[in-house]
């Protein structure tokens, strides 16, 4: 995780107001084409995903994920975008998407520890990764951040998964 860290050195973050914007929108089409291309969401509209982003009745952040700023002054090309809840006990990511074409990256990866580090800093003691389904491989990535803790019958249980 180190190595993501390291390789994402020249990576600018910036959180924006829940606003959607057509570079966000152009990034998640071209996302949902490569990783999810007969998913529920490979149908979205860019009012879908206004909506998505700008209709949250809680408070939102969209973190966008940029290539370092050019001399010029102007923003590095966009490269991911996490839309993220800001709850009083942690960030719960909602969903995050990045260009694919970049393997070596490790976007996904490095988006997610990006919000480990915000909520340390934040004095937050969770980040929400979402529902994840055991045996699902879409949703495998998930069991790599751990301890992870489960919603059971009985409440909140900690949950190991065997690697």
């Amino acid at each position: 995780m180190r190595r993501i860290i390291r390789r994402n050195a020249d990576v600018d973050v910036y959180a924006c107001e829940a606003w959607s914007t057509e570079e966000q929108y152009g990034l998640l089409k071209y996302y949902l084409a490569d990783r999810h291309p007969m998913g529920g969401m490979s149908n979205m509209d860019q009012f879908d995903y206004a909506d998505m982003v700008e209709r949250s009745p809680v408070d939102t952040v969209v973190y966008e994920y940029r290539e370092t700023t050019n001399a010029d002054g102007t923003l590095g090309r966009l490269i991911g975008v996490c839309i993220t809840d800001t709850l009083n006990d942690g960030l719960s990511m909602v969903y995050s998407f990045y260009d694919t074409s970049l393997t070596k990256r490790g976007l996904g990866t490095f988006i997610i520890l990006d919000h480990l580090l915000r909520a340390v800093m934040e004095n937050k003691p969770y980040v929400y990764l979402g529902y994840w389904v055991k045996g699902s491989q879409k949703m495998g990535y998930k069991t790599r951040f751990q301890p992870l803790e489960i919603l059971t019958a009985h409440g909140w249980k900690d949950y190991t998964v065997g690697m």
